[in-house]
């Protein structure tokens, strides 16, 4: 991990980055368990319908590949 060489901090690109994996994975967790939320993340464009979680954590981790649906 990068670290500024005056303060010793972790980059704060790489903090980031390890927020939002672990956001992924948090949100992968309760999608698998909830039809709701899988139909909301299909409306913000990210394709995880019929997704276990681990492939929904990985799609989590990217843009969205679909403009968003603003009729749901």
């Amino acid at each position: 991990m990068a670290r500024d060489p005056v303060t010793g901090e972790a980059s704060p690109a790489e903090d980031l980055d390890a927020i939002n994996a672990n956001l992924a994975e948090w949100a992968a967790r309760s999608a698998a368990t909830s039809d709701a939320l899988v139909e909301r993340f299909e409306a913000m464009g990210y394709e995880v319908r019929g997704k276990d979680e681990d492939a929904i954590a990985e799609v989590l981790r990217h843009p969205p590949t679909r403009p968003v649906d603003r009729s749901a």
